[in-house]
């Protein structure tokens, strides 16, 4: 991957980082299935009428709509609104990573190397102190919820995998197109019409402001790069970049939110980022190992 990739992948990393922040602001002053559907119907609309259909079956689209951006961020919004500070959502989805390698390998045929497993296992031990410091930050329900969101994630980047030659942009359009769908009527049912009146009529310009920054930095720049990536590379080489998202969470979160910073927060970062280390050196190494053996 050459080094402009590389940096790319590093921007999506500190845009999704800084999302959970923008995310936490807007559930502040509305509710997750209509933020999630605002969302999403923001970033197709008016767009769907200048981009074209990706050139892939609609069925394929339509699963990427409904799982990488509607039940994945169904998850996660309501596992914040239950009681989960931006870093710490930041931090428990990076077990995404997880799930991605294993169904890379079992789908796909990307045989992990130790490397990427054992990067793995250090970065699974910071999420498991995460989860041994349940309290009114960090919530069993919203654990539960962004873990399943986690789960959606790594499906969602197989179903990128298999979409490589669209046209990125276009994809997260009509995706977003189809994600919005579910949520509205999702909201409407559980939310209710005066719910979803009275958000929009008390929205604040900061919860207009953070609602912009979801859709047009975090959804359309953020997934465009990133599919652009997972599409040309192997998942299992793609997806540890997005353990930086949580180094930038965490330290948003702390800047702008005041969210305290304890030992064992620490700690886990610390494990989290090192296990993307392990995996990215630890790589790198058996690369060049491999390289003199050939030569």
């Amino acid at each position: 991957m050459p080094i402009s990739h590389l940096l790319l992948a590093v921007l999506v990393a500190v845009i999704w980082g800084i999302n959970f922040l923008f995310v936490k602001l807007s559930l502040e002053e509305m509710p997750p299935l209509l933020l999630c559907a605002t969302r999403f119907f923001l970033a197709s609309v008016p767009a769907i009428f200048f981009v074209k259909l990706p050139n892939a079956p609609f069925r394929m689209v339509a699963l990427y709509g409904l799982v990488m951006f509607a039940l994945q961020f169904g998850l996660l919004f309501i596992g914040m609104y239950a009681g989960m500070t931006p870093g710490m959502a930041s931090l428990i989805m990076q077990v995404q990573i997880f799930f991605s390698i294993f169904f890379a390998a079992i789908f796909l045929g990307e045989i992990p190397c130790i490397w990427q497993i054992t990067g793995a296992l250090v970065s699974f031990a910071g999420i498991g102190i995460v989860a041994m410091h349940f309290d009114q930050h960090v919530s069993l329900i919203g654990f539960v919820f962004i873990l399943a969101a986690a789960a959606t994630w790594g499906v969602g980047n197989l179903i990128t995998k298999k979409l490589q030659r669209v046209n990125m942009m276009a994809l997260v359009v009509w995706g977003s197109l189809v994600a919005c769908l579910p949520m509205l009527i999702l909201s409407l049912l559980y939310e209710g019409t005066q719910g979803i009146v009275m958000a929009y009529h008390q929205i604040s310009w900061l919860g207009v402001s953070a609602i912009l920054y979801i859709v047009y930095v975090s959804t359309w720049v953020g997934y465009g790069v990133w599919n652009w990536l997972v599409s040309r590379y192997p998942v299992n080489r793609v997806v540890p970049f997005t353990l930086l998202v949580p180094v930038v969470g965490l330290l948003s979160s702390i800047i702008v939110l005041g969210e305290p910073l304890q030992v064992w927060k620490l700690i886990a970062g610390l494990l989290v980022v090192g296990g993307l280390g392990i995996n990215l050196l630890g790589m790198h190494l058996f690369t060049k190992k491999m390289e003199v053996e050939v030569y």
